[in-house]
Formats: structure tokens, C-alpha cells, sequence
């Protein structure tokens, strides 16, 4: 599967009778003219004249399980980590290409953020505005998936250098999930450039054979980078899985997306339908 993806994205792209590229330049198509633009960017808080990503094509991998027999991986880029175990390093100007393995059973209160590129105030307030394991757990009691897998994977979204991510962190990330058997990934940025991140994230799983949906609410920046499924809608950084302490919210933004995974037969987004019926709640005084 994956030498026929590469096949198929070869031969879009047009690249014929010469070695096969790596597979970095499959996970941003343009990595060479990237990576010289990022050496010389000058680096700021606020992303001016940062060099994104662009790429023109997505891998893509059919689901073949439905949503109530599968093992549903999560994977968030808000920087968790546990209480008392080594932080992110969030000063490094390349980023930090390492994530962590966390198991379900911890609780959020077990848990503290190396937060970059976006507030931390919701995903402290209610964990699951940002990593909703116990909604995902509770689709799990009432069938909806199969199984959250028993750890969920932890990454601080914020790394400049994609060049790190495409080589390091993504393969490292597809090669674990791999090992716990998923036959499906969730992926939740925080912040702006957590979205190129788990972009590029997601395209490695496919490549992997592991269909994947991102949630987005940045979609010029996913149109850039081209995760192969996107559900997105008009939310805020640092609650992109719904407004915290807001159970029905987050259920929204989760149920539609997860049943995407399923009817996607193509790369591609759609807009989740979130918005309008928050309005409508927020109107009758419902939270």
C-alpha cells in the first residue's frame, strides 16, 4: 500500500525514471525550497514571513473497519505532559521534535501544559476542550467506537522547523501507532502552527496505512499543508475539541467528525455544522 501511494503521488507530481524519493519529500513536497527559506527567517512570536508548508497532494488510506470495531488512536499537540515528568522544551527555536505516551487512566489533574502558540486557560479549565478522552470514552461505553487505544500520544505543536517534524517526529509518532494495532487516528491542534504539524502528522500516518481526521480551525492553514481528511468549523486555539465545560459542544464538534472518517473517499475537508446550532443554544440561554 504505501509503495503504491508513492506511486500515485510520483506520478502526479511527475517524477519519472529517477530513484524514488524519500519519504520526506512525500510529507511535505516541497521540503528542499522549505528548509532553505527557514534558515533564513528570522524567527518571532507572530509568524512573519514564516515559510508554511505547501503541499499540492495528500496520501490517503480507505477505512476498511467501522467506527464500533476499531481502536481509535488520539494524538494532541497542546503540550501535554505529566505532573513531575521531564516538559517540553517550548525556548527552542527548532521546536521540540519529542512527544510523550500517556495512558487514559491519567487524570487531568495529573496533568500540565507546555503551552506555545496558544492560551492554556480552557484545556486547564476542562482537559477535554483541547484532549477528549472522557468524551471519547463515553462514545466507547456507548458503542459509538470500538476502543480509545490505552495511551494517547502528546506533542508540542510548535516546532518551525518542518524539515524536524517530517523526518523525525512524524515517523517516530506513525511507527508507535502502528505497534498498538489502530485502525484510526483523531489528531487535535492547539494552535496555528500545530495545525502544519499535525498536518504533516496525518499525512505520515496515511502513508502508513492509518486513515486519520484532523480537526481544524485554521483551514487556510490545513489547505496548505493538506491533511487527507479535515473536519473544520470556526473555533478558537486552545478549545479546538469545543468550548470548555460544555459537554453537548464537544460532542458535536467530535460526533460528525469521527463518522466523517468512514465516508471519506478522497482527501479532502468539510465544514462541520457546529456554529449554527451553538448560535442557536447561546440564543435560548442552553450551555
Amino acid at each position: 500500500m504505501l509503495n503504491t501511494i508513492r506511486e500515485n503521488i510520483e506520478r502526479k507530481l511527475g517524477i519519472t525514471n529517477r530513484a524514488v524519493p524519500t519519504r520526506e519529500a512525500f510529507l511535505i513536497e516541497n521540503i528542499g525550497k522549505i528548509s532553505g527559506r527557514y534558515r533564513g527567517w528570522r524567527a518571532n512570536e507572530n509568524l512573519t514571513n514564516y515559510p508554511f508548508v505547501e503541499n499540492t497532494y495528500a496520501p490517503f488510506t480507505p477505512m476498511r473497519r467501522a467506527l464500533p470495531m476499531l481502536n481509535l488512536a488520539l494524538i494532541s499537540s497542546a503540550g501535554a505532559y505529566i505532573d513531575g515528568t521531564t516538559p517540553f522544551d517550548t525556548e527552542a527555536r527548532d521546536g521540540d521534535a519529542s512527544f510523550r505516551e500517556i495512558p487514559i487512566e491519567v487524570e487531568a489533574e495529573d496533568l500540565l501544559y507546555a503551552a506555545r502558540g496558544y492560551d492554556a486557560s480552557a484545556v486547564r479549565e476542562d482537559r477535554n476542550a483541547q484532549i477528549p478522552v472522557e468524551r471519547l470514552l463515553e462514545y466507547q461505553a456507548n458503542g459509538v467506537i470500538g476502543q480509545l487505544n490505552n495511551v494517547w500520544w502528546s506533542l508540542n505543536g510548535y516546532i518551525p522547523n518542518a524539515r524536524l517534524i517530517a523526518e523525525e517526529l512524524a515517523p517516530k509518532i506513525a511507527e508507535r501507532v502502528a505497534r498498538y494495532e489502530v485502525q484510526a487516528a483523531l489528531l487535535i491542534p492547539a494552535s496555528r502552527l500545530c495545525h502544519q504539524t499535525l498536518g504533516i502528522v496525518a499525512r505520515a500516518l496515511e502513508m502508513a496505512n492509518v486513515p486519520t481526521m484532523m480537526l481544524s480551525i485554521d483551514r487556510a492553514m490545513t489547505d496548505l499543508v493538506r491533511p487527507p481528511r479535515t473536519a473544520y468549523y470556526a473555533g478558537e486555539f486552545g478549545a479546538v475539541a469545543g468550548k470548555p465545560n460544555w459537554k453537548e459542544y464537544q460532542l458535536r464538534v467530535l460526533d460528525e467528525s469521527l463518522r466523517w472518517i468512514e465516508t471519506f473517499d478522497q482527501p479532502g475537508a468539510r465544514r462541520l455544522a457546529v456554529k449554527l446550532e451553538t448560535e442557536v443554544e447561546q440564543e435560548r440561554g442552553e450551555n
